[in-house]
């Protein structure tokens, strides 16, 4: 692909609704994925749905469809937090949950429309242990939901192949350490980066995909089978 077409894109993702703009062809092409990978995904079921749950697929494609799950939870999320705002909120606060809010959108479209056909269906949530009317119980969840979203970027790039999907990853997992350090200094002034969410190090945590679908089952009536997913 042309530097210019790189460039031509960029400024979409990063600048206007992505939903509206994205070009899939475009797209792929500047993926540069390679006949192989798209012989993989073509094995793929699309979501295929069983006993074992809604498969995610394999390869690099398995990979976006579980980034893809993780942000259509966080986007529904605040979706509903927007939608029904909690009890004595800021005028502040609802604009910084409202960026948040289309932050995770963009991202919930950016894969649906990068995975194009192979992409797994729309997932059922489950917020029936969230009060959706008390700040705690929002921005206790919200905090939990960005820093395993974070975690969860950090586990699973390592499985890509290709480049262009890790830069695309390190794109996105930057935005939710960005949320996650919002969400906590709401919570708490300060404590942006404390020593729960960034090591000794100064590192963030990763999780493997296993550990973060166990936590986000929780939250999804949708049941994900990741079993052919990469573990290295």
């Amino acid at each position: 692909m042309k530097d210019n077409e790189t460039k031509d894109l960029l400024p979409t993702f990063n600048d206007g609704p992505l939903a509206k703009n994205l070009s899939r062809r475009k797209f792929f092409g500047w993926m540069g994925a390679s006949a192989a990978l798209m012989a993989t995904a073509a094995s793929c079921k699309k979501g295929a749905d069983n006993n074992d749950g809604v498969d995610l697929g394999s390869g690099d494609i398995g990979v976006l469809n579980y980034a893809y799950a993780l942000e259509q939870l966080e986007a529904a999320f605040y979706v509903q937090v927007v939608k029904t705002p909690y009890s004595g909120i800021s005028t502040q606060e609802m604009a910084y949950l409202t960026d948040v809010r289309d932050h995770e959108i963009a991202h919930r479209e950016f894969f649906k429309a990068a995975l194009s056909s192979k992409a797994i269906q729309a997932l059922e949530v489950n917020f029936s242990a969230i009060d959706f009317t008390n700040r705690t119980s929002v921005l206790g969840t919200a905090k939990a939901f960005e820093d395993l979203g974070v975690t969860a970027y950090n586990g699973a790039g390592k499985l890509l192949v290709s480049p262009d999907y890790l830069t695309i990853a390190g794109k996105i997992v930057s935005v939710e350490a960005r949320h996650a350090a919002l969400i906590r200094d709401l919570i708490s002034p300060g404590s942006f980066a404390d020593m729960t969410a960034v090591n000794a190090m100064g590192l963030d945590g990763a999780r493997a995909p296993k550990d973060v679908l166990s936590i986000a089952s929780g939250y999804l009536k949708t049941k994900l089978n990741a079993n052919n997913l990469p573990t290295s």
